[in-house]
């Protein structure tokens, strides 16, 4: 894989991750799943990193799996490309203690579609579309598909989008919850740009226990969410963060906040 296929960029805590195989729609294969799952594990080592953006050239956000990879007579089976390839990255996008954002330019279907939905926040382009193609080709969605598209849209709308693989455009996605917000084509560079700063200089230990209490409310009573909220909370206020923005608010300023 050339060393372009994933582009990586760091300027003022903000990690881009930049798909870039735009001739195949940012199609995924074997080089670039193992390259992204490297960065995401390097955006958690990098105590610079303190926001990180997930996007793509060209037209396509991602088109999923690049077909080409899985079709040839000594092809590895899918199931074991998604558990090699996909996996791995749905995983890393959730115990990243670090907000991740995916900035959807473009088209994001099968896999391409569900690593987006497994990111923190997700923003797209208005001309952007969201497809679960998996039935289109005899396939199951994987990649975390069936466990964020029905919390984030209901099971019945889940269903019906997975079965059917019809074309979600952003607006929609907006309008279903699937996704945060949608820009205007023009816009959307800037927006991205202006929420993944100000991720960037919030309070990142906060943020990242924030993201763990998230990632756990689904498979807890009230009880137990409560305690592990207490939990986090003891924490969070241990943090030089929390006294910043303490101070910032007593002495009303501006918190300026490190992420420590």
């Amino acid at each position: 894989m050339p060393e372009t296929a994933l582009l990586f960029s760091l300027d003022a805590g903000v990690a881009t991750l930049r798909l870039n195989r735009p001739e195949v729609f940012n199609s995924v294969n074997k080089p670039l799943a193992l390259a992204l799952q490297q960065h995401l594990r390097e955006c958690q080592q990098d105590a610079a990193v303190r926001a990180v953006v997930l996007t793509g050239t060209g037209k396509a956000f991602c088109a999923g799996q690049d077909l080409a990879e899985i079709t040839g007579p000594d092809s590895p089976e899918v199931s074991e490309i998604v558990e090699r390839h996909y996996n791995p990255i749905i995983k890393l996008i959730r115990d990243l203690e670090k907000p991740v954002l995916a900035a959807v330019n473009g088209v994001a279907a099968g896999a391409g579609a569900n690593i987006a939905l497994a990111c923190d926040i997700v923003v797209a382009k208005e001309s952007a579309a969201f497809i679960q193609a998996f039935s289109k080709i005899g396939l199951i969605p994987d990649s975390g598909g069936t466990y964020f598209l029905p919390r984030l849209i209901g099971l019945q709308r889940a269903s019906a989008l997975m079965l059917t693989g019809d074309k979600v455009s952003a607006t929609e996605a907006v309008q279903m919850g699937m996704i945060y917000k949608a820009f205007s084509d023009d816009a959307f560079d800037g927006e991205v740009a202006a929420l993944t700063k100000k991720l960037a200089q919030m309070p990142t230990k906060g943020l990242a226990y924030t993201k763990q209490l998230l990632n756990g409310t689904f498979g807890n009573d009230l009880e137990q969410q409560l305690r592990a909220e207490g939990d986090y909370q003891l924490r969070a206020g241990h943090t030089a963060d929390y006294r910043e923005g303490v101070a910032a608010f007593l002495e009303k300023r501006q918190p300026s906040f490190t992420g420590q």
